[in-house]
C-alpha cells in the first residue's frame, strides 16, 4: 500500500525540504521505491535532487493545471534512486490559476491516482504557507510528517498548521491525520530545545518521532552540491539521523500492517 506523506510547516527554515530529499533518499537506500513532488515555487527539493529547475519543460505546475499528466512529468533523480514531480517558480502561476477552478483542492490528489500505486512512499515537499498548493497536498495525503525546530515560536505555528489539518479532515479529506512530528536542527546544549522537546512529547507521545535531527554542517552544505546528504557523507550525522527516520518510519509502517492483517 501506498504511504502519501504531505512534508508541512508554514514556518520557513525548520528543515521542512531538508527532510523531504533527505527522507526519500534514505528510504530508496533501503530499496522502497519513492516518489517526491515538489510543490514549493522555490523549486529547493528539485535543486537539491541535483535537477536544474530553469531547464525543465514539465513541471508540477503543468500537472496540477491539467497541461501535462504526472507520469510524463516525473523524471529520476540523478542520484538517490528515487523519482521527482519537479518543480520551480511556474507554480506561482498555478497557485493564482488554481482559485478560479472547481475542485480545486483536488487537483494534485487526481493527478497522482493513476502513479500512487507504482510506489512505497509518496512525499510532498509543500512551501511554507498555506495556501492553496498546501491545501493540495494535505488532500492528497494521507498524513503529514511535520518537521519543527524546538523554539517557542514552532509552538505557535504548529497550533495553527494543526487547524489547518482539521480543517482540511472535515472539509475534503476525512482520512487526513498527523503522522509525526520530527525535530530538526536539535541542539542538546540548548534549555529552550529541551522544555520544547518535552512539551511536544507530552502533548503528542508516540506522534514525535524517537529519531532528532541535529544541527550538522554537512547536512547544511549537501544541497549545494546537489545531492541528499546521504551521498555527500554517509558517515555524517545528518545522514545517519535520516536513516534512522526512515527505519523508524519502515517499522511503523510494518507494525502497522500487521496490526490490520490481525
Amino acid at each position: 500500500m501506498t504511504r502519501i506523506l504531505a512534508v508541512a510547516n508554514q514556518k520557513g527554515g525548520v528543515g521542512k525540504t531538508t527532510t523531504c530529499v533527505n527522507l526519500a533518499a534514505s528510504l530508496a537506500a533501503t530499496q522502497r521505491r519513492v516518489l517526491m513532488v515538489d510543490m514549493d515555487p522555490q523549486g529547493n527539493a528539485t535543486m537539491g535532487c541535483g535537477i536544474d529547475k530553469m531547464t525543465l519543460e514539465l513541471t508540477s505546475c503543468d500537472v496540477l493545471l491539467g497541461d501535462a499528466t504526472a507520469a510524463d512529468t516525473i523524471v529520476s533523480a540523478p542520484e538517490g534512486n528515487f523519482a521527482v514531480l519537479p518543480g520551480n517558480d511556474d507554480l506561482t502561476v498555478a497557485e493564482v490559476e488554481l482559485l478560479k477552478m472547481i475542485g480545486r483542492e483536488m487537483r494534485l490528489g487526481k493527478a497522482l491516482q493513476p502513479v500512487a500505486g507504482l510506489y512505497d512512499f509518496v512525499l510532498i515537499d509543500c512551501p511554507p504557507s498555506i495556501n492553496m498548493l498546501t491545501v493540495n497536498a494535505l488532500t492528497a495525503a494521507d498524513g503529514v510528517l511535520i518537521p519543527m525546530q524546538c523554539e517557542y515560536y514552532a509552538l505557535e505555528g504548529l497550533a495553527a498548521l494543526l487547524s489547518t489539518i482539521e480543517q482540511v479532515r472535515d472539509t475534503v479529506n476525512p482520512s487526513l491525520e498527523v503522522y509525526g512530528i520530527l525535530r530538526t536542527m536539535f541542539d542538546p546544549r540548548i534549555n529552550l530545545s529541551n522544555e520544547v522537546s518535552m512539551q511536544l512529547i507530552e502533548h503528542f507521545d508516540k506522534k514525535v518521532f524517537r529519531t532528532v535531527v541535529p544541527r550538522n554542517i554537512r547536512l547544511a552544505e549537501a544541497p549545494s552540491f546537489g545531492r541528499p546528504v546521504l551521498l555527500h557523507d554517509r558517515s555524517s550525522r545528518g545522514a545517519i539521523a535520516y536513516l534512522a527516520l526512515a527505519g523508524e518510519i519502515l517499522r511503523r509502517e510494518d507494525s502497522e500492517a500487521a496490526t490490520g492483517a490481525a
